[in-house]
C-alpha cells in the first residue's frame, strides 16, 4: 500500500491468480486525512497482511465513528484501527491484529508517535488481547485493532511494476458484473458436478473461455468432455480510443483490424473459474468496467469507481490483470 498526499495505491500480486492494482483518491476513502514523511509528496510505503485488515474493517461496519493511524506498539509499526460502537456484540479476536477493547481515555496509553522515515522494516507479530469495558453494562465501547505492518524503502517499491501488455485486440464494456458473476459461477458448478472418473481432478479447477469482438458481443463458454455451454451478450459498447494516448496510429491499432475483420473475429482468453469469480466480486462497487482482451494472452479489467459525493472528481480505478491459460 502506497500512501501520499492525494492517493492510496494498493498492489496485490499473489503466487497464483489475478493481480490487482488500485488507485483511490484519499477523499474517496477518508473524511479527514493527514500524512507526513521525509519522502517526496509525503509518501509512505507499507506491506501489510490482508486477512487481519479485512477482519478489522468488517468489525467497523456498524460503528458510529472510526479512525485509522500509523503508529507503534512495543516498538513495532502497526496500523491502528479505532472503532467507536454502540452494539452489544463484540467481534472476536483471532490471528494477526487481535482487537483491544478499552476505555477511551486509555486508547493511546501505550503508543508513540511513529516516524516511518526512521524504520525501514519490522516483523509481523501476534498481539495479545486486552479488554476493559465500561461499568454498569453501558453500550458505548471503543475497539482497537492493531495490524502489524512493514515500512518499505522507496527503492524496494520501485521494483514492483505493472505487467507489460501489448496493445489489446478488443476492448469492450462488460455487462453488470454481478450478472456476469452469477452465470460464471453457474458454469463453474456445472463443470464440477458433471465430471466423473479421471476428468474429476481437472473439473475441480475448471477453466472458463471468455471471448469478445469489436462489434459489441461478449461470449462466455464452459467446455468439458461431458458438456459445452455458451452464453452471449450483444449490443455492448466498444469504447472509442483516444489517439493521443496510443503508441501507434489508430488505423494500425489491433482493435481497428479486429473491427474491420467483422463480427466473426473474436479475441479469446481462458481463466480459472474460481479466480474469475473473485475478480467479479468487484461488481459490488457498481462501477463501469472496460475489459481489454489480448488474444490468447491476458485480460485486463479497468474498474472505474464513481465518487458520488463529488460529481466533478475523476473516478478511482481498480485494475485486474488476468493471465490466459493455454489450451
Amino acid at each position: 500500500m502506497r500512501l501520499d498526499d492525494d492517493t492510496a495505491r494498493f498492489t496485490v500480486i499473489p503466487d497464483t491468480g489475478s493481480q490487482v492494482w488500485a488507485s483511490l483518491s484519499m477523499d474517496f476513502i477518508f473524511e479527514n486525512y493527514h500524512i507526513q514523511s521525509a519522502e517526496s509528496n509525503n509518501t509512505i510505503n507499507l506491506e501489510l497482511p490482508l486477512a487481519p485488515l479485512q477482519r478489522a474493517l468488517r468489525s467497523a461496519l456498524n460503528s458510529t465513528a472510526c479512525s485509522l493511524r500509523l503508529t507503534k506498539r512495543d516498538g513495532i509499526p502497526v496500523l491502528s484501527l479505532t472503532i467507536h460502537t454502540t452494539t452489544k456484540d463484540l467481534p472476536p479476536a483471532s490471528g494477526f491484529g487481535a482487537a483491544h477493547h478499552h476505555h477511551p481515555n486509555h486508547a493511546s496509553r501505550d503508543r508513540d508517535d511513529y516516524d516511518p522515515a526512521r524504520d525501514d522494516e519490522s516483523v509481523f507479530t501476534t498481539e495479545p488481547l486486552e479488554m476493559t469495558l465500561k461499568s454498569r453494562g453501558e453500550r458505548d465501547k471503543v475497539i482497537t485493532h492493531d495490524i502489524p505492518v512493514r515500512v518499505l524503502h522507496p527503492d524496494t517499491v520501485e521494483t514492483i511494476m505493472q505487467p507489460k501488455v501489448r496493445e489489446p485486440d478488443v476492448h469492450i464494456q462488460l455487462p453488470p458484473l454481478l450478472q456476469l458473476k452469477a452465470i460464471s459461477d453457474r458454469f463453474t458448478r456445472l463443470a464440477t458436478t458433471s465430471s466423473s472418473g479421471s476428468a474429476r481432478g481437472q473439473a475441480a479447477n475448471p477453466k472458463l473461455e471468455l471471448s469478445a469482438n469489436m462489434h459489441g458481443s461478449l461470449r462466455l463458454r464452459i467446455a468439458t468432455d461431458s458438456l459445452d455451454v455458451t452464453s452471449t451478450w450483444d449490443k455492448l459498447e466498444n469504447p472509442d480510443l483516444d489517439p493521443t494516448q496510443l503508441q501507434i496510429p489508430l488505423e494500425d491499432h489491433p482493435s481497428t483490424k479486429f473491427r474491420e475483420a467483422g463480427p466473426d473475429k473474436w479475441a479469446t482468453v481462458r481463466v480459472d473459474g474460481k479466480d474469475w469469480s473473485r475478480v467479479l466480486s468487484v461488481g459490488r462497487l457498481e462501477g463501469r468496467v472496460i475489459a481489454c482482451f489480448a488474444d490468447d494472452h491476458a485480460l485486463i479489467l479497468y474498474v472505474y469507481v464513481p465518487q458520488y459525493d463529488d460529481a466533478g472528481a475523476e473516478d478511482s480505478v481498480v485494475t485486474y490483470y488476468v493471465s490466459s491459460y493455454s489450451l
